[in-house]
């Protein structure tokens, strides 16, 4: 890695009391994202992200200095671009620690080592959790559903990573978009033989959907590629089927 990018995204990530400036990880997506299916999907050239680790460590180690009363001060917006962002970025660095001996996020262990609970990175003064981001603050803070197709676990299953940083000033887009993204993935979200078959999220992850019927009525345009299968599926009477979850790493090079 030349020391003069390290020095230059440096200079990219002043503290503000607006915000957190996300230029370096955008840098980094841009570079290492690879958008599939027309962009209903996405994986990651991880062997260029460990090229560019000592890059990704300055940005994780910026995120790490922010002080609780700090992030109190921002505007909401900022405050879940700024989670959402160290999720996903935490989430590759837990990868690269094992990369490339690694063909899922569950290689770490399920019991001991589990890396969403395991506290592996400072945030906001104090030892966190990949599980304590998304359970414990986006989810129970800011009750949004969409998040749920933001964070990205490192899984050919999950909802794609976004090839750009998420920003507040164009949050309430980026969510919507991501949000149309997955559910128009025919692999992952689909209607078949009068029964919507989505993504396992929508079992695990219930409660933030309800009621489930009027959140796909809300997406029949983007569920359903002909007029008879978004009116049925905008009547909310459907029969639902969750389909498998693939662990598999979400690896460009695989």
């Amino acid at each position: 890695m030349d020391a003069r990018l390290i020095l230059a995204l440096l200079l990219w990530l002043p503290l503000t009391a607006l915000g957190f400036d996300q230029h370096a990880w955008d840098v980094l997506l841009k570079k290492h994202v690879v958008v599939l299916d027309g962009g209903k999907a996405s994986q990651v050239r991880y062997a260029g992200m460990a090229q560019d680790r000592a890059a990704l460590r300055v940005y994780l180690a910026q995120l790490s200095k922010v002080r609780q009363e700090e992030f109190d001060r921002w505007p909401r917006e900022e405050q879940v671009a700024f989670l959402i962002n160290a999720y996903n970025a935490f989430t590759v660095e837990k990868i690269l620690a094992r990369y490339p001996d690694i063909g899922s996020i569950w290689d770490f262990g399920k019991l001991f080592g589990n890396p969403f609970k395991d506290e592996f990175f400072v945030l906001l003064g104090q030892k966190r959790s990949l599980d304590w981001i998304e359970h414990e603050k986006l989810r129970q803070t800011y009750r949004d559903p969409r998040i749920h197709f933001a964070v990205n676990c490192a899984s050919v299953g999950c909802p794609m990573l976004r090839e750009e940083a998420y920003v507040a000033a164009r949050l309430e887009a980026q969510l919507e978009a991501q949000a149309r993204r997955f559910l128009s993935d025919r692999s992952r979200n689909r209607l078949r033989e009068e029964r919507l078959e989505v993504s396992k999220i929508f079992d695990w992850f219930k409660e933030d959907f309800e009621p489930r019927a009027a959140y796909f009525a809300r997406y029949a345009e983007v569920l359903s590629d002909d007029p008879k299968g978004r009116s049925a599926i905008s009547g909310g009477k459907l029969a639902l089927r969750f389909l498998d979850y693939d662990w598999s790493l979400n690896d460009a090079k695989r």
